[in-house]
């Protein structure tokens, strides 16, 4: 059921604690993290709490929520001081677009230049 913790995934398995993650920001919805495989000096993922397979099903459940992660981000940028130079929030959707972990989530980049366009 959406929104409900998924047992077979990673990320509902590090909002219950049960996976380690280097935890830079929690809120009651969202929590950020740092990649584990950084594409950037700052690369941290924001996710809501709530297991959504993507952002496109998490914004058409939980607007809120949605909002909610994109406020985040954005505090994820302003922590990790990349707001001034620039960063980026992306959302891939579907494997074809690099989607590994289908919990939705927003990666932060910043602290290097971005080329676009990216891919």
């Amino acid at each position: 059921m959406a929104g409900e913790p998924q047992a077979d995934c990673l990320f509902c398995k590090i909002v219950a604690g049960e996976v380690p993650a280097t935890v830079v920001r929690e809120t009651g919805t969202t929590l950020a993290f740092r990649d584990i495989n950084p594409q950037a000096p700052t690369h941290v993922l924001v996710i809501p709490k709530a297991h959504y397979p993507d952002a496109a099903s998490l914004a058409a459940a939980e607007p809120s929520v949605a909002a909610d992660v994109l406020r985040e981000a954005g505090q994820v940028a302003v922590d990790e001081k990349v707001e001034e130079s620039g960063y980026r929030i992306i959302f891939n959707t579907g494997a074809g677009a690099g989607q590994t972990v289908f919990h939705a989530h927003a990666h932060v980049l910043g602290g290097r230049g971005l080329n676009w366009p990216p891919g």
